[in-house]
């Protein structure tokens, strides 16, 4: 299995093995890695059974001035911004996610932010016959998770766990 990391993490994915498929032919993601996971797959000629989308970072419905303010948040200090990030992350749980903390970069944030889910590269994957799935936490504290199910709903298989969060659990 692929697997891309979430902002500012590394080796999350044991959070994930319930969700997780051990194969060579899965590609995984989680967060800010969901993104970089679907554009491996779109760039990728290796076959793909199954692009598996973690809480992925959805912002494209936020204003242009939320972007901002998160920017210069993470300017203005980039350990608070981290560390509050991240308690929002493990939120409803109570998990302490500095074993897997790396710092992330002030462009890695903006990449999250700004990128574009396009519903057009999801079909694209899937007529190639990748199933795709995505799972999203109802008290997710990161994106608006209700915004992202609109999105991938109707797209892809979606599982909504309504009292979990970012991390997918409770």
């Amino acid at each position: 299995m692929r697997y891309f990391n979430g902002f500012s993490l590394k080796g999350e994915e044991k959070l994930f093995d319930a969700w997780l498929i051990q194969s060579d032919f899965c590609v995984a993601g989680f967060s800010f890695g969901a993104q970089q996971a679907l554009e491996h797959v779109l760039q990728s000629h290796r076959r793909v059974e199954r692009l598996i989308l973690l809480s992925p970072a959805f912002f494209q419905t936020q204003k242009p001035s939320f972007v901002r303010a998160q920017l210069r948040y993470f300017d203005a200090g980039r350990d608070a911004y981290i560390s509050q990030f991240l308690q929002n992350v493990a939120y409803p749980s109570n998990i302490d996610l500095s074993p897997f903390l790396q710092e992330g970069s002030k462009e890695a944030l903006e990449a999250l932010l700004t990128y574009e889910w396009d519903a057009q590269k999801l079909q694209t994957i899937q007529e190639r016959g990748t199933i795709i799935e995505v799972v999203l936490g109802g008290k997710d504290k990161i994106i608006d998770a209700k915004a992202a199910f609109d999105f991938f709903g109707p797209i892809a298989t979606t599982y909504y766990i309504k009292d979990a969060g970012h991390l997918l659990r409770t």
